[in-house]
């Protein structure tokens, strides 16, 4: 439970913080829309069982796959997907953390 509370502060807390260091003139359009990316987890939907606490997320979810993550890094090289794509990033390193036992 308290495992699960810290990832879902991860992915809100970890895009907050690179957008107040990064964005400062724009940080909260920023940390939005970094946020925003979270609907990457949709992909979730398609797994049986829908949520499995052992499960790495990296490798096995379409968006989550190694060739997507490559896009996202592609992404950030673009002005107008970068902050989509610092998001995705973001949200792939917090959920890689649990695939290593850090919650």
């Amino acid at each position: 439970m308290i495992e699960s509370a810290l990832h879902l502060l991860l992915h809100v807390a970890a895009p907050g913080l690179i957008a107040r260091w990064g964005f400062h003139d724009r940080w909260r359009q920023a940390w939005r829309i970094m946020v925003a990316t979270m609907v990457v987890d949709l992909d979730h939907l398609l797994a049986d069982p829908v949520f499995d606490p052992d499960r790495c997320s990296i490798g096995f979810h379409p968006l989550h796959s190694w060739s997507a993550i490559i896009v996202y890094l592609g992404m950030t090289a673009m002005p107008g997907t970068r902050l989509v794509g610092i998001g995705l990033l973001i949200h792939m390193g917090v959920d890689g953390l649990d695939c290593v036992g850090i919650p």
